[in-house]
This record gives C-alpha cells, structure tokens and sequence, in this order.
C-alpha cells in the first residue's frame, strides 16, 4: 500500500507506509478549512502510534489559525460529546477502529459531534487532493493548544440519564469489561461502576498493546470467554479500540456478538415506551427489522456507514439506531455509535425484566449471519455485480448499497468494503448452513 483508504468519513493506513504524520497534517488541513469559525477537538484511540500523529494534527490546527482543544486518550463517542460541549467546529479521533496494530486514521466530526456526513466528506477528500502541504503559521496567526483535563463527565451524565440507574444499582452486576488496550476503559470503568457494578476490566491500560486481535470477533475473544466463565460474571462487554463498538457474552460465556447489540437495544428502548422509527444499515441483520414490526413502529434501511444511518435517524427522526458491527446510535446521547450507551441500556433491560443476559438473547427473533471478504480486484467488481444480478434471479434486487438479494427469511449482501480493498458479502438465513452457501455461491459467481 503506497496510498491511505480513504472515505467519505476519514482516513486509515499503516503508520510509516501509507499512512504518516505529513499525510495526516494535509488530509487534516483540508478539513479544517472547510470549517466555520471555532476551536477543533483532537483525541486518539490509545495506539502506540497515536501521539505522533497528535502532535502532527495539533501543529496543524494552529498552523491554520485555529485552537485546538486536544482531550488525549478519548473513545470516539466521549470526542464526539466533547465537541458539543466545547462548541467547537468540528473534531477528529485519532483511530483505525478494528484494524490491527500497525495501522491508524483519522475520523472526523462536524459541529454537531456526529461523523461528517458524505457530502462533506467528499469534499474534503477533493480538498485533500487539490492540496498542497499545510505551510508555517505567519505571526500572530498561529491557534493554542488546550489540554482537556475532563474528557467523560458530559459523557457520563448523558448516558445515565437514558437509564434507571437506581434499579442497576440495586442488581449489583458482576461485569468483566474487555477494552484490550483501547479508549474504552477511560469511561468504561467511571459509567459501570456509577452503575453498581463489581467490574473487572481486561486490557484496562489503553496503551494499544492489543491483548488479542482488535476486531471483537469470537474468535479473537477466547481468553475473555474464559474470563467471563472464572469472574462468575453476568455480562461480558467487549470493545473495539476506539469504543464506538460492542460485543456481548452472557453470563455463561457464551460469545452472543455484535449483532445482538443493536437489536437488544432496540427493542429495551421500544420496550420501556420510548416508541419512533428505527434505523440500522442493509447489511445489519433483520432481528432489528422484527423488533420494530412487533412494536409497530417504522423501519428503515440506509446504506454502510454510520454518517448514513444517521442521516437516516434525522429523516425519519428516529429514537433509535444501529449498525451489526456492535454499533449502538441513541440520539439522547448523540448521533454517533457508542458502546457506553450499550452496555447501559444492557444492564437497564437485565435490571428491569429481571431475567439473566443469555435469556433476554434468548427471546430475540433469530437468525444465522455469515459474514465473509473475498478478494477481487476493483475494475472486475461491476462486471461481478452485474453477473450475480442474473445468477440470482430469482430475488428481490435492492442497490442502496452494492447489491443486495433478498428471499423470504433469507439475504445476501455484496459490496464493496469502504475501508479495505475487498469485496463484502453477508448474508442471513435460519441457518448457518444456508447463509455460508449463499457467500461460496456468490463469491463463485465473482470469481
């Protein structure tokens, strides 16, 4: 890789190769100058390389003429509050999300602490292109740099207040908390343990020394299965690296994963009377879709990619919204995906129906999703596309985003990756059989 994957939401490459601080100033700098008048918010995910890349972005905001207000080891969702509360023009988290070690980005904020959405994006990505390198501050033009001392309060306060924190309380949850040397246990520890909890935190130093691979998959959790089982725990909360992510194990470890985290949440938030529309993306799985029917509320799909499911919350003006990577969006604490509101409204629905993790899993609708990467070069992906249009064509054909195919009970979606040079394809059914025979049968088709 001799470029950084760039999207309309940010930046992320491998430190020292496709991504360095001189690229990270510049991508920076095009974004700033495309903002109104205000102070810029800087935070970073807890990676090895993230002070580096600090330090670049700060002297470029002041080289630009703005302050910079820098909230250090920060999860995305706390720098998105941070910049409301600031009124600031706009923030940047220093991060490559689930990606190993060796890689890092930049994800970028508007004024309202959302992730720009792609509109704006791909204006600053031409910016970026027109761009030359940021030059010296002339006198007396340069911005200041303020170290934030208090980075989660405001946070804190908007997370307990979409919960009845006496209730919690009262349950005395025993939690293991994995944040695996990300920014999850800045606030991870302060909100559970605000809410009664025995915690033992796994990974509690965000100094991005990555116990195990990032991505909070089964696979990369056996040691925190294990960890859940030995603590006697009733929950499990796993991160990814920059906290905008969460995975969930039961209180007899067993890995329920992401995709149950939006739809728990949906449907406790739906339960307690807060009734609206509900939003996730197209390759989310339909759990979230069941819930909102059974509620009787609306339901709407957007395109991959948090800046596009919450274009869709302000649409349809939604209570609640999610993606199946773990994301969990709660507009009362902001538009933005947040495991800390996940974990609340986890241990709210446990405290409230009275009823262990595994069983509350248990009542949701249920399906098998299969999630697979296939390689396949760029220029071959349209001719690909358009070859499993006439393979399956026996579906429902819906290009919000890539194509996706649905059958009753059944889905498939192929896309294009947004952050890797990889082909998606995703697919649900009843069974895990099913839906792994509906990737190999599409990744055949593309090859």
């Amino acid at each position: 890789m001799s470029e950084p994957i760039i999207s309309v939401s940010g930046l992320r490459g491998i430190v020292g190769k496709s991504l360095t601080p001189e690229i990270a100033a510049r991508y920076l700098t095009a974004f700033v100058r495309l903002l109104p008048p205000g102070p810029i918010v800087i935070s970073r995910d807890g990676r090895e390389s993230g002070p580096m890349l600090a330090a670049a972005l700060r002297e470029a905001i002041t080289a630009a003429g703005r302050n910079c207000l820098d909230a250090g080891t920060a999860a995305t969702p706390s720098a998105g509050v941070l910049v409301r509360e600031h009124r600031a023009a706009g923030g940047v988290q220093i991060s490559a999300s689930h990606n190993p070690p060796e890689y890092n980005g930049l994800k970028l904020f508007s004024a309202e602490g959302r992730v720009i959405p792609a509109g704006e994006g791909r204006r600053v990505i031409e910016a970026y292109r027109n761009s030359s390198p940021p030059g010296v501050a002339s006198p007396g033009a340069a911005g200041q740099v303020t170290e934030l001392t208090d980075t989660t309060s405001a946070h804190l306060k908007l997370v307990l207040a979409t919960v009845d924190v006496a209730k919690i309380r009262s349950q005395q949850f025993r939690v293991v908390l994995d944040s695996n040397h990300g920014s999850g246990s800045v606030l991870g520890r302060p909100l559970l343990e605000a809410l009664g909890c025995d915690v033992k935190v796994l990974g509690e130093s965000p100094d991005g020394r990555f116990a195990h691979p990032p991505e909070p998959t089964a696979e990369n959790l056996v040691t925190v299965l294990a960890a859940v089982r030995e603590f006697r725990a009733d929950a499990g909360f796993c991160q990814d690296p920059d906290a905008d992510r969460l995975a969930l194990i039961d209180e007899a470890g067993r890995y329920v994963g992401e995709e149950y985290t939006p739809a728990l949440c949906a449907d406790h938030v739906l339960s307690v009377g807060k009734l609206g529309a509900v939003i996730t993306n197209c390759s989310t799985s339909r759990m979230t879709q069941d819930i909102a029917a059974r509620h009787k509320v609306p339901f709407a799909r957007s395109a991959v990619g948090e800046a596009n499911v919450v274009d869709q919350m302000l649409a349809y003006d939604a209570v609640f919204g999610g993606e199946g990577n773990g994301g969990v969006i709660d507009p009362r604490v902001g538009y933005i995906r947040d495991s800390f509101a996940g974990m609340a409204l986890t241990l709210d629905a446990m405290a409230r129906q009275g009823k262990p993790l595994g069983a509350i899993i248990d009542a949701l609708p249920r399906y098998e999703i299969v999630k697979t990467k296939i390689t396949l070069p760029p220029e071959k992906l349209a001719a690909g596309l358009a070859a499993l249009e006439k393979h399956f064509a026996d579906a429902e054909i819906d290009k919000l985003d890539g194509v996706r195919f649905d059958w009753p009970g059944k889905w498939l979606l192929v896309r294009a990756s947004n952050t890797e040079p990889i082909v998606r394809a995703i697919a649900e059914a009843p069974t895990a059989a099913e839906a792994q025979r509906l990737c190999d049968e599409s990744a055949a088709v593309l090859r």
